[in-house]
C-alpha cells in the first residue's frame, strides 16, 4: 500500500494506493497519526488507487474518522473504484463516511 499527502489549502489530500488490508493497515494508521499531530482537522482522502479494501483497512479509516470528529475535524472519502466501493456498501460504510465523486467535491464537502 502506498500513503501519501499534499496540501490544499486547509485541507489535507491523503493518497492510498494498493491494497489496504491487515498487512498494511499499521503503515496506514501510523501515516495518519502523524497527520493528526498538525494543525489540519479536514482530510479529504482519494481512494482512486486502491484496488482492495478488507476489513483491517476499513477500522483504520472508522478510527481516523472518530479521532477527527472528537477534535471537531472533517473527513471525506473521494474517488471509490467499483470494487472498493461494493466493500462500502455490503459493509454500511457508505452510509457512515461522507463519500463524493471527485477531489473537487470532496474539497468543498470538507471546508
Amino acid at each position: 500500500m502506498e500513503f501519501s499527502q499534499e496540501q490544499a489549502g486547509d485541507v489535507v489530500m491523503v493518497k492510498l494506493a494498493g491494497r489496504l488490508d491487515s498487512s498494511a493497515a499499521q503503515a496506514a494508521e501510523d501515516g495518519f497519526a502523524q497527520l493528526q499531530g498538525g494543525p489540519t482537522p479536514r482530510l479529504a482522502i482519494d481512494l482512486s488507487k486502491l484496488e482492495y479494501i478488507s476489513s483491517a483497512g476499513l477500522r483504520v479509516l472508522l478510527v481516523v474518522a472518530k479521532k477527527l470528529q472528537q477534535g471537531n475535524g472533517k473527513l471525506v472519502l473521494f474517488g471509490l473504484g467499483p470494487q472498493v466501493r461494493e466493500v462500502f456498501s455490503i459493509s454500511g460504510f457508505d452510509k457512515i463516511f461522507a463519500i463524493q465523486a471527485d477531489a473537487a467535491a470532496a474539497l468543498a464537502a470538507v471546508r
